[in-house]
């Protein structure tokens, strides 16, 4: 059954544009080559992460890009230390890119007490990886980080009030010796019910 719904999948996908062949692709890259990112293309990154949808169109996503060496080590330095030292290997990422939501906004109040859902998790999730796979379009490699000191990279980057950081990219050309590795996904068997809980997809 597998096969036949990997076989459906890819005549779909032959038919459209092929963003899925890019998200196969897409793995999270811990090793860099030392060479700067064109600015160009982070820019082109946001712009894709930009387009993203959003609850009631607010567009909370906001970005600081950390891309001159001297700013980004000490930054590293703060954010990556004691507990967070587990995360040392994104100081060798040519560009950091810290995403931010602006949590200004009545629907995101209103969903916190009402739905108990930060909305705007959600926002920068959908606009993160928008980035990631623009990204991977363009021949870059990036790894989603959520393991650093926020506290640090607020003070650091002089955060507004009512500007909570969601987290973090590393971008930069993947390492050359690096060898991407197959992952092993669960089937769409497993994770698809049809209509209501339980009733599992059959093709």
């Amino acid at each position: 059954m597998d096969r036949i719904i990997a076989e459906r999948i890819e005549n779909s996908v032959s038919e459209h544009f092929d963003v899925l062949q890019v998200i196969r692709n897409r793995r999270s890259v811990r090793q860099f080559e030392p060479k700067p990112v064109e600015r160009e293309k982070i820019l082109t990154c946001i712009e894709a992460a930009r387009l993203a949808p959003s609850a009631d169109h607010v567009q909370p996503w906001r970005f600081v890009i950390l891309d001159e060496p001297d700013v980004k080590n000490h930054f590293s330095r703060e954010v990556f230390s004691g507990p967070y030292r587990f995360t040392r290997w994104a100081m060798k990422a040519p560009v950091l890119v810290v995403l931010l939501a602006d949590l200004n906004f009545v629907v995101h109040r209103l969903a916190k007490v009402i739905q108990k859902i930060p909305y705007y998790l959600l926002d920068m999730g959908i606009g993160g990886e928008h980035f990631v796979l623009q990204a991977q379009s363009l021949g870059l490699g990036t790894c989603w980080i959520g393991w650093f000191n926020f506290k640090r990279a607020k003070q650091f980057l002089n955060i507004s009030k009512g500007v909570r950081i969601c987290g973090m990219i590393a971008v930069g050309y993947p390492a050359s010796k690096l060898i991407p590795k197959e992952k092993k996904r669960k089937p769409l068997d497993e994770l698809v019910h049809l209509n209501r809980w339980g009733n599992r997809i059959t093709m």
